[in-house]
């Protein structure tokens, strides 16, 4: 029996090989389309990229055709390289460095060799194509922006580079990719799936017909549609607010975390990185170093977050028993914790709601000093607050379905040991983070998602721009509640509190709307910038928080204004008109839309040009820019002169 096993077994081998062999030779010849490739010309039918609506359904991107002219080396056959420059408006220069470009990637396989053409400039090429043996025209489609605002949400779509298309086999030379926002983010979904036809030629390479009838031939997929979370109403108000000024304005539905405008300003025309001068345009917009319109502010720029911080200090004093809504500190413009930190209270006994709506240093300062002192060991006591802070979604990256953001800065016993190189902490060391100054460093959205967590009175939503997409479901973290560690029960003084900032006394009061109950809180952050090993003092960055109305809350909103002086001058203005304009539909306090729309910053970012160009003279060569802050709040008198 023995004996037989091993010619049984070589029999066996071959009769299976024999039939992969008539499987592969007879019955599914799909490989012949690698083996017989130079017999096989395979042409791309490109999807069109999904639309993309506003959250009323409003059509805010759509398509538009384009051509791109390819090119295959092996195939270029007495071409008339001049008449074809002239034809292009290209260079001869031009035409070799494409041409080396395209036989670099491959000589028989096709690459781009002038993309994104327009119909006029494709209609000109197309009547002379025969002329030119080896290129051939693959129409693609272009984004089609229907609106002028949104380039920081949207993103744009560029061709791919050589280590995408080694990285990821479903691109190809040539093939367009989305780059930055939603394009990028979303990229899977919206480029849909593309068509490919196999077509058979003759020994001259012409087309002689379909290979195999179209047995392997598939169709296109068009992208799926996205609906978004923005209201394009607003988001289109908010970046006129913001003309001539520079920072960030988010706003979010304190119900879902669905993200109701996304602004940065300087902004640009996302249609400008469209077309054949795509690439000129975005080299002009990188290359604005001062102005950054292709920086993010809203998701990336860290800043101080200033008194609106004075809101966690006030609930984590609460949930720690270290005060209720009745304690009472004493302020003499400001209070000493072995520094003087001034105040613009004046002399006054301050509780917990006062504190809020007058802003008060003394008050927060000597909250948060008995959190730091209230447990034996310093580490400790700071974990504990740095716990309950980012509880608040501060200190992390929120996780939102954007593909950019900045973590921001929760200082911790971890950092402080290396500062202090293992003493203890004292709270006289660290008093500045009472008041949002210090090491403490947020992004405009995380501070808009805190204040839609206190308009919830103690959870949130992770924040996000996509509503629906067409045929697939959300992803399921965007729908998860998340609770902070402060009870239900401390946020109604604090709210209070924040109400009052709007009545007479409080440092919003001029900014009031009737018959609109709105909570708010003013801050301000000082800005100083080194250029050269030289520091420079700059105007202060003006911010404010809001969510309205106070009870089932419509909206939260945070607004941060770089070098627009205090919190109540530009950044509470702009709020306030944000969150009439999405609750009421109209604006009643014209006067506020009025200075808002017509007023300008720019002389403040004029100074800082100045200051960068006279020491880039001085010292014959671009200096580093690093933006410092004081660690001393600056509630200035400006404030109370306001109200």
């Amino acid at each position: 029996m023995r004996k037989y096993l091993l010619p049984g077994l070589i029999i066996m081998a071959t009769l299976l090989l024999l039939a992969k062999i008539f499987y592969l030779q007879v019955i599914d010849d799909s490989f012949k389309l690698q083996s017989e490739n130079n017999a096989i010309k395979k042409e791309f039918d490109f999807p069109e990229r999904g639309y993309i609506y506003d959250r009323n359904g409003k059509l805010l991107v759509a398509n538009q055709p384009s051509y791109d002219i390819m090119v295959i080396p092996r195939e270029m056959k007495n071409i008339d390289t001049l008449e074809l420059c002239k034809l292009l408006s290209i260079t001869k220069e031009d035409f070799i460095k494409k041409i080396t470009k395209a036989k670099k990637y491959s000589p028989r396989l096709p690459s781009v060799f002038i993309p994104q053409l327009n119909k006029r400039e494709y209609a000109g090429f197309q009547e002379k194509e025969r002329k030119f043996e080896g290129f051939y025209t693959q129409k693609r489609a272009l984004r089609d922006y229907q609106v002028h605002y949104g380039a920081n949400i949207f993103g744009f779509i560029a061709q791919v580079n050589e280590a995408t298309t080694k990285a990821n086999p479903y691109y190809n030379s040539g093939d367009l990719i989305g780059k930055q926002g939603l394009e990028k983010e979303y990229e899977e979904v919206l480029r849909g799936v593309k068509g490919v036809k196999y077509l058979l030629r003759d020994k001259h390479n012409k087309i002689i017909g379909s290979y195999k009838e179209g047995k392997f031939d598939t169709i296109s997929q068009q992208g799926k549609d996205l609906t978004l979370t923005i209201d394009a109403d607003l988001q289109e108000y908010g970046t006129k607010l913001m003309v001539n000024k520079r920072g960030g304005i988010v706003a979010i539905e304190p119900s879902s975390g669905e993200i109701l405008a996304l602004i940065s300003a300087p902004t640009y025309d996302p249609a400008l990185l469209v077309g054949r001068q795509r690439s000129k345009n975005y080299t002009a917009l990188y290359y604005d170093s001062i102005a950054k319109p292709l920086y993010d502010r809203a998701l990336l720029a860290s800043y101080p977050p200033g008194s609106p911080f004075k809101i966690l200090t006030g609930l984590i004093g609460l949930q720690e028993q270290v005060i209720d809504e009745h304690t009472t500190f004493y302020c003499n413009h400001g209070a000493n914790f072995g520094r003087f930190m001034a105040c613009h209270c004046g002399y006054h006994a301050l509780q917990l709601n006062n504190g809020i709506y007058r802003s008060c240093n003394s008050y927060f300062g000597n909250t948060y000093k008995r959190i730091i002192e209230k447990y034996p060991n310093s580490f400790e006591s700071v974990d504990t607050w740095a716990n309950h802070v980012k509880s608040f979604g501060l200190g992390q990256f929120l996780g939102t379905d954007m593909p950019i953001g900045a973590k921001g800065l929760v200082p911790d016993s971890k950092l402080y040991k290396k500062v202090y190189k293992g003493a203890p902490i004292r709270s006289s060391y660290i008093i500045s983070n009472a008041i949002g100054q210090g090491e403490i460093l947020t992004t405009p959205i995380q501070l808009a998602n805190m204040m839609a967590t206190v308009a919830n009175r103690g959870y949130f939503y992770t924040p996000h721009i996509v509503k629906k997409i067409k045929d697939r479901e959300i992803d399921k973290k965007f729908t998860t509640k998340h609770l902070t560690s402060i009870d239900k029960k401390y946020f109604e003084p604090v709210i209070q509190g924040l109400a009052d900032v709007y009545n007479p006394g409080g440092t919003a009061a001029a900014l009031h709307v009737d018959s609109l109950q709105i909570c708010g809180k003013t801050g301000t952050a000082e800005n100083k910038i080194r250029v050269g090993g030289v520091t420079y003092k700059l105007q202060d960055h003006s911010i404010f928080v809001a969510f309205a109305p106070k009870d089932n809350p419509k909206i939260a909103i945070a607004v941060f204004i770089e070098n627009g002086y205090w919190g109540s001058r530009w950044a509470g203005p702009i709020a306030t008109l944000m969150v009439e304009k999405y609750i009421k539909g109209k604006i009643t306090r014209k006067d506020l839309e009025d200075r808002m729309l017509n007023g300008s910053i720019q002389d403040e970012y004029q100074k800082l040009e100045d200051i960068i160009y006279r020491r880039n003279i001085d010292t014959k060569r671009n200096e580093p820019i690093a933006n410092t802050t004081d660690n001393n709040n600056k509630e200035t008198k400006k404030e109370e002169e306001n109200h």
